[in-house]
């Protein structure tokens, strides 16, 4: 009989890529493991085409009518990557063996409220295999997985002729406004890259996209803000030579694809452990602040009014990757 595993993270993008170490370790190391993934429902897309999954199960609204369902399945093993009050609430109504990871609320806490820097220099996604390790699962150091479907994957002759050449993809989207660059700064931004630029971002981030498209002319940029589904933003991600981002989802899809990323920092922290993963990066942070972190997710806005994580972001690095003899 083989041995029947529930993996539960319920949200959000990045945290949810940043399991599939966790889900391929487990199905490659313990082939006996028949392996079930619980997420929320408008997140199951992101796991639905991984390979090492073999049933998924969503959250809806009802919690105890998702619990209903998992009894039925007559779990061995409970893996909670996501260590909230729902997921103590399901892993007690299920009641079998369940192994957590640790959030380090606590160090989160010192960290942004007093300064103090209690976390470990340990990367999140070590944190999650920590959860299997008395399993006999062990890191396999080969990254992130994110998996497209056929019907989502982008060809070149879809973009403008100018990008059909190569291209840099920014993520300029994010959760949170302090996590974002001001629109003023992803123009600096842009001009800096002085190559053809691809913009990533939901349906709430393409009037943000129009005006830097407005500011930099379209044979310089195109705005995808809002015209791709996630997969097929991950595509443009794939495809593209090196990738600029804030802290969000798709920073951890570009590391999943080994591409080299410049990862913008403003109210959060790399130190909280959810850095680009095993790929190569830069950091663009703004060291000279005592006030940062302010959150450990993120805020509508500057809770000191002034924002200078971004407004005072030194942008005077070097972009190695784009010689100029390299740009079409």
């Amino acid at each position: 009989m083989p041995l029947k595993v529930l993996v539960i993270r319920f949200s959000s993008i990045g945290d949810i890529v940043l399991t599939t170490p966790v889900v391929r370790c487990l199905k490659t190391q313990r082939p006996d493991i028949e392996l079930h993934y619980v997420t929320k429902a408008s997140y199951r897309f992101l796991i639905a085409d991984n390979p090492y999954i073999d049933k998924i199960h969503v959250l809806e609204e009802s919690l105890w009518g998702l619990i209903g369902k998992l009894r039925q399945e007559k779990f061995d093993v409970v893996i909670d990557l996501h260590n909230n009050l729902r997921t103590l609430q399901l892993k007690t109504a299920l009641g079998v063996e369940s192994y957590s990871f640790n959030k380090l609320n606590w160090e989160k806490w010192l960290f942004v409220n007093l300064k103090v820097k209690a976390m470990p220099n340990v990367h999140i996604v070590d944190r999650y295999l920590d959860a299997v390790r008395k399993l006999g699962v062990v890191n396999d150091d080969r990254g992130l997985d994110y998996f497209i479907p056929y019907k989502d994957i982008i060809e070149p002759d879809w973009l403008p002729l100018t990008h059909q050449h190569g291209y840099v993809a920014y993520a300029i989207g994010g959760q949170h406004e302090t996590k974002k660059l001001p629109l003023e700064r992803m123009i600096e931004l842009c001009q800096k890259i002085n190559y053809p630029i691809v913009l990533l971002g939901g349906k709430e981030d393409a009037e943000n996209g129009e005006a830097i498209e407005r500011a930099l002319g379209k044979e310089r940029v195109y705005n995808a803000c809002g015209k791709c589904n996630f997969n097929q933003s991950a595509s443009l991600v794939q495809q593209s030579k090196l990738v600029f981002s804030h802290d969000t989802g798709l920073m951890h899809v570009a590391a999943a694809f080994k591409k080299k990323v410049y990862s913008i920092w403003g109210n959060t922290v790399p130190e909280f452990g959810m850095y680009p993963y095993q790929t190569n990066f830069v950091i663009l942070e703004n060291r000279q602040l005592d006030c940062r972190p302010c959150s450990k997710i993120g805020n509508k806005r500057c809770p000191k009014g002034h924002f200078k994580c971004m407004n005072e972001l030194s942008l005077q690095f070097e972009i190695k990757e784009l010689k100029p003899q390299q740009r079409p």
